[in-house]
């Protein structure tokens, strides 16, 4: 097999996210099978990147809060882990310094690494930015989600993303839901969308048998928000108060949302314990006790942490989000219990008179989990196994380079055939 060079882009801080652990488990991944590899990404002016793996691939950085991009990193959300602008402000001399900025770094990694592919994150502005800029180099683009909202949230941006995104060699969805969204949206070719899913670490989420169940411990690993869904399963929380459990929250946040959760989190006393952000290797110490992992989204592309909660032997408690029942749908109800959400009134927000029916439902799954676990503490679900046992990350890059060698393929054949 020709070892491959690949240059991995995106717009925006390469840890943190789920997008960020993605890009880094793909070059990981693509080291062990001999590829060369070279990251391109935004962060802050002041930030020193303290990324996964060692030696590090080469890298480039656009940074922002500084020169022309005196503004904080654009991030896919509209509340990001750290400080972050919204791309709805990216309007004129900010969109035009943004893509000055990028443009600088690209076309000198380009340059000094020559590529044989790019893979950027986020079917968005970079992506469409990196294949105007390279019209012959084969470009794959991965949708993690969170961009179809800034699709329709950024008409400004849209037409500029869809003229240029239309001319990607191949995007990547994470499901077959997503993957019709990417069709209607962009107006892009099914052939050239192929789901293959995001993955996680399964040298590092392993199962270790769970405690006798007493107190059964529950476990929310996220953004401290709304669109997470906090302050209801908070609210639900405070309604079982008298049961025995014990909630871990894991994650960080900004601003009035983030505020309130942590008010609410107080109103619960010592029956949570916030831990804030946290390491991936504290994740996995913090799953392997959990018994319950409960996630109530209202939007999602395909998080990762679900996969590292189940292969971490947790239930999993969330709302029946696009794409979820086709991925999780087969697992048992005592295992993975998918919630439906009410009507919203905002895209992170219920209907005032419907918030309680999601209370409600949210105490009813956790009631019904706790019992599961108090009865049977180690899940035993050969469908769980199964579901988790496919989205390892040499799993997922392995359907990934199949990817890579077609783009390749397709533009080496289209040249020669030019040539003729």
């Amino acid at each position: 097999m020709t070892p491959l060079r690949i240059l991995h882009a995106i717009g925006q801080r390469p840890e943190m996210t789920g997008s960020g652990i993605y890009l880094e488990a793909m070059i990981g991944e693509s080291r062990k099978h001999g590829f060369s590899n070279f990251r391109v990404a935004g962060i802050p002016a002041d930030a020193i990147p303290s990324l996964m793996d060692v030696p590090q691939p080469m890298s480039a950085y656009v940074r922002f809060e500084s020169g022309s991009l005196n503004f904080p990193v654009a991030g896919m959300s509209d509340v990001m882990p750290y400080s972050s602008s919204l791309f709805k402000d990216l309007k004129g001399r900010r969109l035009t310094a943004y893509k000055s900025a990028f443009t600088r770094v690209l076309e000198c990694a380009v340059n000094q690494f020559n590529p044989d592919i790019i893979h950027t994150n986020h079917l968005f502005l970079l992506s469409a930015l990196v294949r105007k800029l390279f019209p012959t180099m084969p470009v794959v683009a991965t949708c993690h989600g969170t961009e179809l909202r800034q699709y329709n949230n950024c008409p400004h941006l849209r037409r500029y993303v869809k003229r240029y995104c239309r001319r990607l060699d191949k995007i990547i969805a994470l499901t077959g839901d997503q993957k019709r969204d990417i069709h209607r949206l962009y107006d892009i070719p099914l052939n050239r969308i192929v789901v293959v899913g995001g993955g996680y670490d399964q040298t590092m989420f392993t199962r270790a048998p769970k405690s006798p169940a007493g107190t059964v411990h529950l476990l929310y690993a996220g953004k401290y928000n709304r669109s997470k869904g906090v302050p209801w399963l908070l609210k639900s929380l405070i309604k079982i108060e008298h049961h025995d459990w014990h909630l871990h929250m894991a994650g960080s946040g900004k601003g009035q949302e983030y505020d309130h959760c942590i008010d609410l989190a107080k109103r619960l006393g010592q029956k949570v314990t916030n831990h804030g952000y946290v390491t991936h290797h504290r994740l996995s110490e913090l799953m392997k006790k959990a018994h319950v992992q409960i996630l109530p989204s209202f939007f999602e592309g395909l998080p990762l942490v679900l996969f590292e909660g189940l292969a971490s032997g947790c239930r999993i408690i969330t709302t029946d989000l696009s794409g979820f029942r086709e991925i999780f749908g087969k697992a048992n109800r005592d295992t993975i219990d998918l919630i439906r959400l009410p009507p919203l009134e905002t895209i992170d927000r219920p209907y005032p008179q419907d918030e309680t029916r999601l209370e409600d439902a949210l105490c009813q799954s956790i009631l019904e989990m706790m019992a599961a676990a108090r009865h049977a503490p180690d899940i035993a679900d050969p469908q769980a196994e199964a579901i988790a046992s496919h989205y390892t990350w040499p799993r997922v890059f392995k359907r990934t380079l199949s990817i890579y060698r077609d783009a390749v393929d397709q533009k080496t054949g289209s040249a020669c055939r030019k040539k003729r």
